[in-house]
């Protein structure tokens, strides 16, 4: 089995039991609001996972969402329909976004990075579905400023990688501005666990 299929297959039993209620209420949930609140017109929310993040979007958006298990789409359609929200939902690779060039005014992306397995090509692919001047807001687990507590999560990482193909210590932020992105926004929170990041390409 490849490494793409296995990591599929365990995102797929993940569909109902990630993240743990404790850990989406304290960690995920505030980041997922700060970013809800900043997204405009239409919307590509990539790795959209169970669809947690469906309940913080403003009214008006046009939302499509992508994820690479399938049922992890299924879930966010069940959450989905249960909440009256509106999603167009499309089993594809971050990698390979199946959409055209400058095509959305904002692309999301929460607590995903990180299990991507090439996530350079994944940003690439986001900010080129985005319009000139669109948003690219991202949230995720980064490198702690603890020295004793970033090693801690080094040291995860021999388990998390192999088992689920999630990188704890990356941080998008220098991925971003290296690709000229504009900064409009970047916050820290949960000791520096947490990054939240509102960019602009420009145009």
């Amino acid at each position: 089995m490849t490494s793409s299929r296995r990591l599929m297959r365990y995102w797929d039993r993940q569909a109902n039991r990630w993240p743990s209620p404790a850990t989406e209420r304290k960690y995920l949930a505030p980041a997922r609001a700060w970013i809800g609140a900043r997204a405009v017109g239409q919307v590509l929310e990539v790795g959209v996972g169970s669809g947690l993040n469906l309940d913080h979007y403003p009214p008006g958006v046009e939302l499509t969402g992508v994820d690479f298990s399938p049922r992890m789409i299924q879930t966010s359609q069940i959450r989905a329909n249960a909440t009256g929200c509106r999603i167009d939902l499309v089993v594809a690779s971050a990698q390979d976004l199946p959409f055209a060039d400058r095509q959305f005014d904002t692309v999301v992306c929460t607590f995903s990075i990180c299990c991507f397995q090439d996530d350079h090509a994944a940003l690439v692919e986001m900010t080129r579905v985005l319009k000139p001047g669109g948003r690219l807001l991202l949230a995720d687990h980064v490198a702690p400023h603890n020295k004793a507590l970033r090693a801690v999560f080094r040291l995860a990482e021999l388990f998390t990688v192999p088992l689920q193909g999630e990188r704890l210590t990356r941080r998008p932020l220098t991925t971003i501005q290296a690709m000229g992105l504009e900064v409009v926004a970047v916050e820290r929170t949960n000791r520096g666990m947490i990054e939240r990041l509102h960019a602009q390409l420009p145009g």
